[in-house]
């Protein structure tokens, strides 16, 4: 009997892979082993099944409550002003980046936790280090005022701050758009 299921499986995957070559079945394609796109059951190929990343037992401490947002530690947007400006979103060049910021104020909105939220402001290594403080925290400050826009209470936002260009990437120059970035952050008071 096991003879003919491992047959019948054998079979299977022979037909799928000659008349659909180009889709991948539990993360296989081509004879090659590729990371899946979703996770797969070890007795069903094919992605997940979603039950639901919450659990209704108050009791539970391994999920979180259902309906509770789940705010990340840290998120750090690469938010590209013109030059030498800092008004959001009327000056904001990568506007599609402020629904990254957007995503954000809501699940802080939703979390039952009331989120204490920091803002720091990083530059690129452009001008003198007492113009990139003062630009860094200007474009902190910006988005500060954004998230009260969007109705985050002002008693949960710290004071912007500035790295300017003091905290810079390693990875890319000093003078690269990519050290111009805004790192948001919740913190335990």
């Amino acid at each position: 009997m096991k003879a003919l299921a491992t047959s019948v499986i054998a079979t299977l995957v022979v037909y799928l892979t000659l008349n659909f070559p180009n889709a991948s079945f539990a993360g296989f394609s081509s004879g090659t082993a590729q990371a899946p796109s979703a996770p797969v059951y070890s007795d069903y190929w094919g992605p997940e099944r979603q039950f639901g990343d919450c659990w209704e037992d108050p009791n539970s401490t391994r999920l979180p409550e259902c309906g509770a947002a789940r705010v990340p530690e840290q998120l750090t947007v690469k938010l590209l002003f013109e030059f030498d400006e800092y008004i959001v979103p009327d000056t904001v060049v990568n506007r599609w980046v402020l629904a990254t910021i957007d995503s954000y104020i809501d699940k802080v909105l939703r979390s039952p936790a009331q989120e204490y939220v920091t803002i720091v402001g990083h530059t690129d290594a452009k001008g003198s280090d007492a113009y990139n403080m003062a630009l860094g925290m200007r474009r902190a400050t910006a988005v500060r005022n954004y998230f009260i826009a969007q109705g985050y209470p002002a008693s949960l936002l710290a004071p912007a701050e500035s790295r300017g260009e003091r905290d810079l990437l390693p990875q890319y120059s000093p003078f690269s758009v990519e050290q111009r970035r805004v790192v948001i952050t919740k913190v335990d008071r």
